[in-house]
């Protein structure tokens, strides 16, 4: 309603499209107060919605209760009513141009999508990128990420860029820094945790290495100590070969939380 209320300062127009750049319920579960014409998400986000939907929006708003505001309005999960593979546009209209929204890959979670306006050279990255915010990768593909993905969005050469937490970077080093920074997160925890793997280490190990070689650069940044016990339980996962991440419940929160945080 937040967001509602600041559009409306805009505009008094009906919402047309509702675009959900990936399933997380912090943030998808408030969509119907926009009562949307349509909602879009990639093919690869409704599915996640149907395999562990339920599980995610008890797990996250147990995490971060502050962000469950008004949580007894929320009719249930959010469908989309559009879908699509790896390319949906959206004409604008006049000589507004276009939307074009796309699946570059694994990342953040297994369906993230961009939304990309041709005129501005406007990308709207959701939590693929961040700027100035410590990344959440509990649901992460982190060698894809970090790699061709991180690639693929580098590559649009953005004069402005909307991640999902922190400033609108503008100008293509601004946009390009945050790109870098996102990069510099994901790769600072391969390097930290592969070690301790390889090695035969603990999970409290690698989670002991991880924090010491990022705090100094990300320690500040908000979410950090929030996010990172389950980031690198993810991450120990992958190395572990576990490629679709395991579902998130509240138990496991807390026993995660307990074993690295606690």
């Amino acid at each position: 309603r937040d967001w509602l209320k600041i559009l409306r300062e805009q505009t008094d127009k009906p919402v047309r499209y509702l675009i959900l750049t990936h399933y997380h319920a912090v943030r998808v579960l408030g969509a119907s107060a926009f009562e949307a014409g349509d909602i879009i998400m990639s093919n690869a986000s409704r599915d996640l919605v149907a395999e562990r939907g339920e599980e995610d929006w008890k797990s996250e708003f147990g995490r971060m209760p502050r962000l469950a505001k008004n949580a007894e309005e929320v009719p249930g999960l959010t469908w989309p009513t559009i879908t699509f593979d790896t390319e949906y546009s959206i004409p604008l209209g006049g000589d507004r141009g276009t939307l074009d929204l796309r699946f570059l890959g694994r990342g953040h979670t297994g369906g993230d999508i961009v939304v990309w306006h041709d005129k501005t050279r406007t990308l709207f990255a959701g939590d693929l990128v961040e700027a100035k915010a410590a990344l959440y990768t509990g649901d992460a593909y982190h060698f894809d990420w970090a790699t061709k993905t991180l690639d693929a969005v580098k590559a649009y050469q953005s004069e402005n860029l909307i991640g999902g937490r922190g400033a609108v970077a503008r100008g293509v080093a601004e946009t390009d820094a945050a790109v870098e920074q996102t990069r510099k997160f994901l790769n600072g925890m391969i390097d930290n945790v592969g070690p301790v793997h390889r090695a035969g280490g603990t999970l409290k190990e690698a989670f002991e290495a991880t924090h010491a070689a990022l705090a100094p650069d990300f320690g500040q940044w908000p979410i950090f100590e929030h996010c990172l016990p389950f980031d690198v339980q993810r991450l120990w996962d992958e190395f572990d070969g576990i490629e679709t991440p395991r579902i998130w419940t509240a138990e496991r929160d807390r026993e995660v939380w307990a074993k690295l945080q606690g």
